[in-house]
């Protein structure tokens, strides 16, 4: 166990320790720029009134035309209602809304995407639909962020029938990506099955509900899952859960399909024997004395941010051999950060109309097989963010399988997908690195008079 004390803690803390002077410094993280020249003020009689008015006259004649007029097609909401903020749980809109600029803020350095937060000011699911679904006509997809389960689960199905974009929950779809590709290189490294592992999954909330779909559809056993969540382990017998099966719909199949010798217990119980540990459930709620009982190899994914699960050194030193996280300051984050750039990119560039569980597993894919082509150990089984040429490929796979479905408005070949994604990303890291010397600017000054 950790103290206080433990410079490996110390570390840990580095990053929160300086989050709030530069937040305040710079009081957020995103800002909109244009994007267009401006030589002279005569070059608004373009861009605005008087000559504005002929795009707009054209997309009254043909409304799929916004996409060629304005910036409908690189453009998302994050939506939230702060219920759910990483862990920190329902902290409200307002205090949501620094993670909601940092995803815009990654939406843009890693897919080129261009990302409005809106945090909204209800926590009713009905109102939180009607809103998301007036925000159509101006973004090209939805991105759903950091909201309380069951309702989000209700919000996502209902906006994918709704709406003719993509809308994803990036705490279900973009969790289960990512984990679902760190989880295949991590059994290539111990060589083993993913159709005859055990797995324990520790928490059953929007991410894990994703995660077992998708390990599912990947061909994972259900009756070789034993999940847990706050009450103990999912079985056919959880009254609890079954007197609530309509409000809970999504873990009462849990509770039908897994656990196929109905153990009954704790988490304690469920990671005994088990191959794979999935923890996404709160901060330090797995014990190391539990991960020392698991078989050997084992691998565990420890995901609650900012506090893991178990602190990697502890499920190490108990026994576990790849030990995954979704803090950036340790090896093996897996982290949704790998995915909705890229996936947002490609179903953006071939203007699909929804992201399916098939985009997801294709990026899924993609992601696994970049990092094993840069070769993966203990301590790597998936990119970094640092790696960023993974972004577009990622985007590729999930264009291509968008019009395998036939679900893309646009058809465009692999290398101009591509060639497309690399451009624009490429495009939105330069203007950035070419921005900072001007944003840094009067800080430095303020630091050069008080010398």
């Amino acid at each position: 166990m950790a103290h206080d004390n433990d410079p490996r803690l110390a570390k840990s803390r580095k990053a929160a320790e300086q989050a709030i002077q530069l937040h305040r410094q710079y009081r957020g993280k995103i800002q909109i720029i244009p994007k267009c020249p401006i030589r002279e003020f005569s070059d608004f009689s373009i861009w605005y009134t008087p000559g504005v008015a002929e795009p707009c006259r054209a997309i009254v004649k043909e409304k799929s035309r916004v996409y060629d007029f304005t910036n409908k097609g690189n453009s998302i909401a994050i939506v939230t209602d702060g219920t759910r903020v990483l862990g920190l749980g329902d902290i409200g809109p307002e205090a949501g809304l620094p993670v909601m600029e940092g995803k815009a803020l990654l939406f843009k350095y890693l897919g080129g995407v261009d990302a409005v937060p809106i945090c909204l000011g209800t926590t009713h699911p009905d109102e939180f639909i009607q809103t998301v679904k007036h925000l159509q006509p101006t973004f090209g997809g939805i991105n759903l962020e950091d909201i309380s389960q069951p309702k989000c689960f209700k919000i996502l199905d209902q906006l994918r029938k709704e709406m003719d974009i993509p809308v994803w929950h990036d705490d279900q779809q973009g969790s289960g990506t990512a984990l679902l590709a760190g989880l295949l290189n991590a059994l290539r490294i111990v060589q083993k099955d993913l159709a005859t592992i055990r797995v324990a999954m520790i928490g059953m909330g929007a991410a894990n509900v994703a995660v077992y779909r998708l390990l599912k559809h990947s061909g994972l056993d259900p009756g070789r899952v034993i999940a847990c969540d706050r009450q103990g382990t999912l079985h056919r017998h959880r009254r609890d859960i079954e007197a609530r099966q309509d409000e809970f719909v999504d873990k009462w199949r849990v509770c039908q399909e897994t656990n196929a010798t109905g153990l009954q217990g704790t988490i304690a119980e469920a990671l005994r024997g088990a191959d794979v540990c999935v923890a996404f459930a709160g901060p330090q709620v797995v014990q190391a004395q539990w991960i020392s009982t698991m078989a050997p190899n084992a691998v565990v994914f420890a995901c609650a941010n900012p506090t893991p699960e178990i602190w990697p050194w502890e499920a190490k030193e108990a026994g576990a051999r790849i030990v995954a996280t979704g803090r950036g300051d340790f090896p093996n984050q897996v982290n949704n950060s790998l995915v909705f750039p890229g996936v947002f990119r490609g179903a953006l560039d071939v203007r699909a109309s929804t992201i399916t569980d098939e985009m997801a597993l294709a990026a899924a894919h993609a992601l696994a097989d970049y990092a094993v082509n840069q070769g993966i150990h203990d301590d790597a089984i998936l990119p970094t963010m640092a790696q960023w040429d993974v972004y577009p490929q990622v985007a590729v796979a999930t264009a291509l399988q968008a019009q395998a479905q036939g679900l893309a408005g646009l058809h465009t070949p692999a290398a101009q997908l591509h060639a497309d994604a690399t451009r624009i990303i490429r495009q939105a890291r330069e203007a950035t690195q070419l921005l900072m010397p001007i944003m840094d600017a009067p800080f430095r000054s303020q630091e050069g008079s008080r010398t």
